[in-house]
């Protein structure tokens, strides 16, 4: 069964379609028959509870520089698509949140992927704090006391904003660090939300796992190894992809959050694990699908448009 799917994302122009997700779904999606088509989030609107975008049609090809091909803009009803793939990137702000507002209107009549609803409420660093048992210690706070006994606690610590993305302003901090008190105070200026504070995993060095679910089941993994002058892994920040398998540990990870995933209806997931710790579990635009694939792993994409599939046919 042929589908009508809009994506919702970034201005396609601008991707590096090497590593990205979305166009990894999109090529997945056009291979078996399903008609695409493209807008960005700033072209939504909603009238009298008809939600509209600027929307064309699109075809992609796996071709550096040469990777799109739209057809004419014109106002369409969303609820006219089978389904919709929101992808636009974090940063998860108003601008974000007010779009799942927008398709909260619209789904589950149209498939939103994921849930707009379940993602407004899981914000990547504060859903993980469902599974504390799962994590390092983890504090979430802007109050400077609060940090200060953590960091006399336990001495090496990482502070980061609570709704950063791509390991923007990750800072690590040591005991004896003469740093700190500059760093609050950028902090307190630039943000103000609560930051996340975490005990130092020195097993990062090793690497930052990415594990991938779809609807609640391991769907491939990649570590990311980071620079050696860097603590980040991100690997748009220079972190380097390795080929990897599932700890035991992990495995308990996967089958401890699942459960909750599948129920929110999260059907692509991304966590983060560092020395068997769970870090973050991202679910607005999560990435690692053409890494998984380019080393050997499981075509996530494909169990991503099953599952598609197989919710459109029992609607």
């Amino acid at each position: 069964m042929a589908l009508n799917v809009a994506v919702q994302m970034d201005p396609i122009e601008s991707i590096s379609i090497k590593g990205d997700t979305t166009f990894a779904l999109m090529l997945e999606g056009q291979a078996r028959g399903h008609r695409l088509a493209y807008y960005t989030p700033d072209s939504m609107a909603m009238r009298d509870g008809q939600v509209f975008a600027q929307v064309a049609p699109v075809e992609v090809r796996d071709v550096e520089g040469d990777h799109f091909t739209l057809g004419e803009f014109e106002r369409r009803a969303l609820t006219g698509f089978d389904a919709i793939l929101m992808r636009q990137d974090p940063p998860f702000d108003m601008h974000y949140i007010s779009a799942t507002h927008l398709l909260e209107h619209i789904h589950p009549k149209t498939l939103v992927v994921n849930d707009p609803v379940h993602v407004r409420n899981a914000p990547e660093k504060l859903f993980v704090t469902t599974f504390p048992d799962l994590m390092p210690p983890t504090l979430i706070t802007r109050d400077r006391g609060e940090i200060e006994a953590f960091r006399a606690e336990f001495g090496d610590i990482v502070m980061k904003p609570l709704y950063g993305h791509g390991g923007g302003a990750v800072f690590r901090l040591t005991r004896e660090d003469l740093n700190f008190g500059s760093l609050y105070d950028m902090f307190a200026v630039t943000f103000r939300e609560p930051w996340v504070v975490q005990r130092f995993l020195p097993e990062v060095k090793d690497g930052d796992k990415r594990i991938l679910l779809v609807d609640g089941e391991f769907a491939g993994a990649v570590n990311r190894v980071p620079a050696a002058d860097d603590l980040r892994s991100n690997m748009v920040r220079g972190g380097a992809a390795r080929a990897t398998d599932l700890t035991p540990r992990e495995r308990e990870i996967c089958e401890r959050i699942g459960p909750s995933l599948k129920e929110r209806g999260f059907l692509l997931v991304g966590i983060d694990v560092i020395g068997g710790n769970l870090t973050e579990i991202n679910v607005t635009s999560p990435t690692g699908i053409r890494a998984v694939q380019n080393l050997g792993g499981p075509n996530a994409a494909g169990m991503v448009w099953d599952r598609i599939e197989d919710k459109r046919a029992a609607a």
